[in-house]
């Protein structure tokens, strides 16, 4: 299946959803990306321009005039495929959904593209639950390379492939996650991951600083080309069962985010968005460290890609 989709609806301009349009434009497929927020549209634009910059250089004006912007729901109806990418919030993607099944032809098949929320849930709002996945996409959307496609109950075997298929088509790694649970496979890790370095910061065994370095330096060199379950195989499964004997009792195991984690709420230190959250993020220098970012994960995935087919 070689084209699988001739169009693409996204429903949400926010960074996400930008940055899928900007992904299947780049890559030929014509894209109606819808928002109703006054101001998202344009601010998508930029993004879009930006996200192209980095990747697509020489193609910015052909891909920017593949996506159409419009502010009405209705604008879907053109999609073959139509990805949903809306704030996190169960209801208002039941929402969204239940309008978009009144409003798209049959064979429109509908994607959300959420972190963890249960798929299943979300297409209790529609009639066609066997044309309906969850496609989750990692910032940046049209960098990363994998996305977790995630059935419900009763997604079809069809729309699984042509689904796959069209990631496939831009460049996308997909992977078929077959039972819908919380956070899938790539968050639950994350999570994992990013709860024993918060507490490591909490109990100050080392700065926020000196942890990240750690994880970059030596975790994340070697899972960019080893998947965890691969390195417990090089280094020898009874290793780890030794180490894991010692270790598992005093790792963080809380079962609620961390005291540390929802002070950092409280006072609004949200992270890059906000100026300040483990890190402090300068409003003059935060554009060109995220452009820089995604620069420079562009030229690892590329190096990974060109490894790979080597």
């Amino acid at each position: 299946m070689d084209h699988p989709i001739q169009t693409l609806a996204v429903i949400g301009a926010g960074a996400m959803g930008s940055g899928i349009a900007a992904l299947y434009a780049a890559r030929g497929i014509d894209v109606v990306l819808i928002d109703p927020v006054p101001g998202a549209l344009s601010r998508a634009a930029e993004v879009i321009d930006r996200q192209l910059g980095v990747y697509a250089p020489d193609g910015v004006a052909e891909a920017r005039r593949r996506i159409r912007m419009d502010d009405g729901l209705e604008a879907a109806c053109a999609g073959d495929l139509v990805i949903e990418s809306i704030p996190e919030k169960l209801e208002l993607k039941r929402d969204v959904f239940a309008r978009l099944d009144t409003l798209c032809p049959a064979e429109s098949i509908f994607a959300t593209n959420t972190s963890g929320l249960s798929i299943n849930a979300i297409a209790d709002a529609v009639t066609r639950r066997d044309r309906f996945v969850g496609t989750h996409f990692f910032t940046p959307a049209d960098v990363i390379p994998l996305v977790e496609v995630v059935r419900n109950d009763d997604t079809s075997v069809d729309t699984v492939e042509r689904v796959m298929a069209s990631l496939r088509y831009v460049g996308k790694r997909p992977v078929l996650v077959n039972r819908d649970i919380p956070g899938f496979i790539a968050n639950r890790i994350q999570h994992a991951l990013a709860r024993e370095a918060i507490s490591l910061l909490e109990q100050g065994i080392a700065s926020a600083e000196d942890i990240d370095e750690v994880v970059k330096w030596s975790l994340g060199i070697r899972l960019a080309i080893t998947g965890p379950l691969e390195q417990r195989d090089m280094n020898g499964i009874d290793v780890h069962h030794a180490i894991a004997t010692y270790l598992y009792p005093d790792l963080e195991n809380r079962t609620t985010p961390s005291p540390l984690l929802a002070q950092k709420v409280a006072d609004g230190h949200l992270g890059a968005k906000t100026g300040q959250g483990f890190y402090s993020w300068p409003a003059e220098t935060r554009e060109q460290i995220l452009r820089d970012k995604s620069a420079t994960l562009t030229e690892l995935v590329a190096l990974l890609q060109k490894r790979r087919a080597d």
